[in-house]
Formats: structure tokens, sequence, C-alpha cells
């Protein structure tokens, strides 16, 4: 098998350790607007919810306590960031951009406009405004 196309290989899913299992799901569904789908029968200590293209986040419930980093994120893209940071403010969440400066967006060298936040365990999230295309 030729490996040039990376077998196929598609983003499924990413998995949280979170202290508040309710709390983690009701952001993803109220700031990210995910859905709430079915875990596949794992219990009550799992929940997992999916962006509009599909990809998942499976929360589960734990005491352990992983160590939080700006550098280690979850990405997502939205055509509409002003909207979405509109909805930020609104929800009194706050937000920086790559440096930490407070209530702002930053700029990348090719053009795609981000922000960072934190959701209720810390982990962090970046928003940006496009997707690259193949190089």
């Amino acid at each position: 098998m030729d490996n040039k196309d990376n077998f196929g290989l598609e983003k499924d899913h990413d998995a949280l350790l979170v202290q508040d299992l309710e709390d983690s799901l009701q952001f993803y569904r109220e700031i990210m607007g995910f859905k709430e789908i079915y875990n596949a029968g794992l219990g009550e200590k799992f929940k997992w919810v999916k962006a509009s293209n599909d990809v998942q986040i499976h929360l589960i419930e734990s005491t352990e306590k992983p160590q939080k980093n700006k550098g280690v994120h979850l990405a997502f893209n939205t055509p509409n960031l002003d909207d979405f940071i509109a909805l930020l403010r609104n929800k009194n969440v706050p937000f920086e951009n790559s440096k930490g400066t407070p209530d702002t967006t930053n700029t990348r060298p090719d053009g795609v406009k981000q922000i960072y936040f934190q959701d209720p365990d810390g982990y962090w999230i970046e928003v940006n405004n496009s997707k690259l295309e193949d190089f």
C-alpha cells in the first residue's frame, strides 16, 4: 500500500478527561454548537458530541487532571468568526490571541485570523476563519 495518500485516514475523534461531565457537555453544546450523540453504550461517565463535519469529541469523566498547554489545543474553523466571537462575549467566555492578549484576535502570516479560549476543564481551543488548502 502506498502511504502517500495517508491510507485514507480522516479525523475521527479526540478524547478529553473532564471533571464535571454535565458542565463540559453543556459547554460543547451551547458554546461550540456540537450535537450530543450516542456514546456506544459506554455508560454514564462518557458523553460524545460531534461537530458539523462529524468529527467527535469524547468527554470522559475523570478525577485525573491532565496538564493544559496552549501549544496542545483543539482547533476548529468557521466562516463566521466575528459572529462566533460575539457569542463568546455574550456568554462571558473570555478569549485571547496567540500571545495571550485578552479579547482580541491575531492574524497568522498566511492571513488566517484566530482566537484561543479554554473549556471548563482548561483545555485550549483555537477557532479560526479558514482551513489551509493542500500545498
